[in-house]
C-alpha cells in the first residue's frame, strides 16, 4: 500500500518557501494515487511513501532547502520506502542527469537519468511530460508522409545543430525547424527561415521525428513525436528511455548513436513500409496506455513498483507489450521459450488436410503405430465438404479429434488449439505416407534433446543469387540446411502461440492469401527467437507420393516448378525485408541413430528401419 503524505508548505528559518507553489501536474499525479487502489490514508498499513513536495522541476526549488525538509518527514527513515517524482533534473550551468537534491536512500523518478546515473531495479525512467502532446488530435496511419523525417527541437546541442542543418540542405526530404524569431517563446509555432508550421500538427506529416539530446537528456519531443504517430529517433548515447524496464522500445523507436547522425538519413531509408508500419502502431499503444497524461505516467510507475514487490502477479513482457487483442493468443510467459527437456509424455500429430482421404487414412495409421504418439489432431481445412462419417474412418490404436476451421487458410495448422495437450507437436501433410515408425521414433527423440529447435525430415536452404543480389529459396541437395520443412517436423507448441499472436508484419497474413510459405514464415520465426538452426533426421530426402493427386505441399512435381520455387524465393526476401535481417541459420550436419551405418545385426540397434534418400 501507499501512503501520501498531507500536503503542507515548507519554509526555511527565514520563513522562506523552500519551492514554488505546487504544479497542476503534480496535484494530479498526487490525485491518481490517493485515487488509486494502492493508497492508504494510515501509514501503518504502506510499504512505500510519496512526499507532497513538488520536484518535478529543479528550476522550480531550493535543493538544499528540499534536502532538510524531506528529511523532517515522520516516516522518511532516510528515504528508505520512500518514492521521489522528478522529472527534470538538474539546473544551469551544469544540468545534471540527477536530482540535486540529499534524497537518502529514496527511489527516484526522474526523465532525464543517464544510464551512469540510473539505478537498474530501483529507479524508474519516466518521460518530460507535454501537456502540448496531449492535446494534439491524433489520426489515422496517413501511409506515405511528405517527410522522411523532421527534426523540430528549439534546442538542440550546438555540436549536432551543423549536422542537422548540413543533412537537411542535402536531402529535400529532411525538415529542420527552428523557434521562430518573431516569437521565440510560442511553442506552438514552428518556422524554417520565414516559413510558419502548427506545432506539434507539423510532426503528423513525417515519418521519423529526431529527439536528439540537448542540455538535458530527456526531451518532450519524444511524447509529441508519439502523440502524432511521428517514429521517434533517439540520438542520445546514454539516455535511459521512458519505462525502459518494461517497455520494448525497439518495437517503438529507432536509436543512433550520435557519431552516426551524419548517416541517418541513409539508415533511415532503410527501413521498410512494413517495420514502419509496425513500429507506428506500436508507438500509438505505447504513447496511449503508458504516456499520454500525468496519470498514466503515474499508474505505470506505480506498477512497476508493484511488479517488484510482488513479481510471482507482475505483468509480462507481452502484458507490456503487445496489443490487448493479441495477447490472449501469447504464452503466459512470452519468453519461456522450451530450454530444457519436456514435461509431458509423447506427442500431439497436427495433420493438415482439405480432401485426400486416401493418402490421410495412411497417414493416420502410420502415425498410429508411434508408440510415443499421444494423439492425432486432424484440421479439416475444408469448408465445403463435411469430414466423413466416423464409421469411416480407420480404427487406430490412439485418440483422434478433428478440428474444422472457419476458412481454407495454410495457417490453420499452426493455432494453438486447446485439443493439443502436449508440449511436442508433430506437423503433417495428409500424403507424407513414406515414413516409417523408427523415423518417426527417432525424430521424437532428437527433438526431446532439442526442444527448441524444429526437428524433422525435408530439409532446404536459402543461397545468395549473385545475378540477382538477393536471395533464394534451394531445393537442391547441397551441403547445407536452413530449413526444415514442417509438413513433417517437430517443434514446440509454444511457436504456435507466437506463430498465431506475435508474426511481425503482414507475414501471416500474406500467407494465407497467397496460398503459399507458411512453413517458411515458421522457420524465419522459431530462428529470429532462438537464433538456432533446425536440424534434419535420417537420411531420407525424397518425400513424394506416388499415388497422390493435386500435392500442393511437399511433393515432387510441385517444387520443382517455376512458379512455385520463384514465388518461395519471393517468400524468403520479404519475409526477411519485414524481420530486418535473415535470421535462417544453416548447419552442415544431420542426425542420425548412433550405429545407422554400423556392420552390426540389427538386434543391436534401436532404430533399424530409418528410411533411406
Amino acid at each position: 500500500m501507499i501512503y501520501v503524505y498531507p500536503l503542507m508548505e515548507f519554509v526555511d528559518e527565514e520563513h522562506v518557501p523552500v519551492t514554488k507553489k505546487i504544479t497542476q501536474e503534480f496535484y494530479s499525479l498526487l490525485q491518481t494515487i490517493t485515487k488509486s487502489s494502492y493508497f492508504t490514508s494510515n501509514p501503518n498499513e504502506a510499504c512505500l511513501f510519496i512526499p507532497t513536495i513538488d520536484v518535478l522541476n529543479q528550476n522550480r526549488i531550493r535543493p538544499k532547502e528540499v534536502g532538510k525538509a524531506l528529511a523532517s518527514l515522520p516516516h522518511w527513515n532516510e528515504g528508505r520506502n520512500h518514492l521521489i517524482f522528478n522529472m527534470l533534473p538538474g539546473s544551469m550551468p551544469t544540468y545534471s542527469t540527477l536530482l540535486e537534491v540529499d534524497t537518502g536512500y529514496a527511489m527516484i523518478t526522474s526523465g532525464g537519468f543517464s544510464s551512469q546515473t540510473y539505478r537498474p531495479g530501483f529507479d524508474i525512467s519516466v518521460p518530460v511530460f507535454t501537456p502540448v502532446a496531449a492535446k494534439l488530435n491524433q489520426i489515422g496511419d496517413k501511409g506515405t508522409r511528405p517527410w522522411l523525417v523532421i527534426s523540430s527541437q528549439p534546442n538542440i546541442h550546438n555540436e549536432f545543430r551543423e549536422a542537422v542543418t548540413e543533412l537537411a540542405t542535402e536531402h529535400p526530404s529532411f525538415l529542420v525547424l527552428h523557434s521562430c524569431s518573431s516569437n521565440a517563446l510560442d511553442m506552438k509555432i514552428r518556422c524554417r527561415e520565414e516559413e510558419k508550421y502548427s506545432y506539434p500538427e507539423v510532426l503528423q506529416n513525417g515519418t521519423f521525428c529526431l529527439v536528439i539530446r540537448g542540455v538535458r537528456l530527456g526531451q518532450p519531443t519524444l511524447l509529441d513525436s508519439l502523440s502524432a504517430g511521428c517514429i521517434p529517433v533517439v540520438v542520445s548515447d546514454t539516455y535511459v528511455l521512458p519505462f525502459a524496464e518494461v517497455i520494448d522500445w525497439k518495437r517503438v523507436a529507432l536509436q543512433v548513436f550520435e557519431e552516426d547522425l551524419t548517416k541517418i538519413v541513409d539508415v533511415l531509408r532503410a527501413v521498410t513500409s512494413e517495420r514502419i508500419f509496425e513500429m507506428r502502431r506500436s508507438g500509438r499503444m505505447v504513447y496511449n496506455r503508458y504516456l499520454s497524461s500525468i496519470e498514466r505516467i503515474t499508474l505505470t510507475a506505480l506498477r512497476i513498483v508493484n511488479d517488484r514487490v510482488f513479481p510471482h502477479q507482475g505483468r509480462t513482457y507481452a502484458d507490456w507489450n503487445e496489443p490487448p487483442e493479441e495477447r490472449h493468443l501469447l504464452p503466459r510467459n512470452t519468453f519461456a521459450l522450451p530450454m530444457g527437456p519436456p514435461r509431458s509424455q509423447g506427442f500431439t500429430a497436427v495433420v493438415l488436410t482439405y480432401d485426400r482421404l486416401d493418402s490421410l487414412f495412411r497417414v493416420l495409421e502410420r502415425l498410429s503405430k508411434a508408440p510415443s504418439l499421444a494423439k492425432i489432431v486432424v484440421v479439416w481445412n475444408n469448408q465445403e465438404k463435411e469430414p466423413p462419417p466416423t464409421t469411416t474412418w480407420p480404427r487406430l490404436p490412439k485418440p483422434l479429434q478433428i478440428v474444422r476451421t472457419k476458412r481454407n487458410q495454410l495457417s490453420n495448422r499452426f493455432y494453438p488449439y486447446p485439443e493439443i495437450e502436449t508440449e511436442c507437436i508433430l506437423a503433417m501433410d495428409d500424403d507424407i505416407v513414406m515414413l516409417t515408425t523408427d523415423e518417426l521414433e527417432f525424430g521424437f527423440e532428437v527433438w526431446r534433446q532439442f526442444p527448441d529447435r524444429i526437428v524433422g525430415y525435408p530439409s532446404r536452404t536459402h543461397v545468395w543469387d549473385v545475378s540477382i543480389g538477393s536471395w533464394k529459396y534451394e531445393s537442391t541437395w547441397l551441403n547445407n540446411i536452413s530449413m526444415v520443412l514442417t509438413g513433417a517436423a517437430f517443434y514446440h507448441r509454444v511457436f504456435n502461440y507466437y506463430y498465431s499472436g506475435a508474426m511481425p508484419g503482414d507475414i501471416k497474413s500474406w500467407v494465407d492469401d497467397h496460398m503459399n510459405c507458411e512453413d517458411i514464415a515458421m522457420n524465419f520465426l522459431v530462428a529470429n527467437l532462438t537464433g538456432k538452426a533446425p536440424i534434419k533426421v535420417a537420411p531420407r530426402k525424397k518425400f513424394k507420393c506416388p499415388e497422390c493427386v493435386n500435392t500442393d505441399l511437399l511433393s515432387t512435381d510441385l517444387s520443382e516448378m517455376r512458379e512455385h520455387m520463384a514465388e518461395r524465393t519471393d517468400c524468403i526476401n520479404r519475409f526477411a525485408s519485414i524481420y530486418g535481417q535473415l535470421p535462417l541459420r544453416s548447419v552442415e550436419f544431420r542426425a542420425d541413430p548412433v550405429l545407422y551405418k554400423d556392420n552390426l545385426p540389427d538386434s543391436f540397434k534401436r532404430y533399424v528401419d530409418v528410411g533411406s534418400l
